[in-house]
């Protein structure tokens, strides 16, 4: 479901949140494990720690001598399932409603809560 927020830019739904682990389902990083750092629902895309590693090389500056830097890249958010650390297994995301009445979100294969 895109919105569009009224400045031009079209503002995607993602399944995931900052701090859920994730687990990659296809490309080169496929079946590694990590934490959303960062979600951009503009581009439908999420910086996951320790997955798509690019390197940058930084030029000489005065003093300072040049260095190669490593740093994430986003990857596309239907590229990841969210993982469960006890049942060491990725599933999709549903919504229920608790006996609080508070809607939460749970893993389909496990039936695990993952809001806090």
């Amino acid at each position: 479901m895109a919105t569009n927020n009224g400045a031009g830019k079209t503002r995607h739904k993602v399944h995931v949140k900052k701090d859920d682990t994730v687990q990659v389902i296809s490309g080169k990083d496929k079946g590694k494990v990590g934490k959303v750092m960062q979600v951009f629902t503009d581009s439908s895309k999420v910086l996951v720690e320790g997955v798509n590693m690019q390197t940058k090389h930084v030029k000489p500056q005065g003093e300072e001598p040049g260095r190669t830097d490593r740093r994430e890249a986003p990857i596309y958010s239907c590229k990841v399932m969210v993982y469960s650390d006890k049942k060491k297994q990725a599933s999709r995301v549903g919504h229920t409603v608790t006996e609080a009445g508070k809607k939460v979100r749970v893993l389909k294969k496990t039936g695990e809560i993952i809001d806090k």
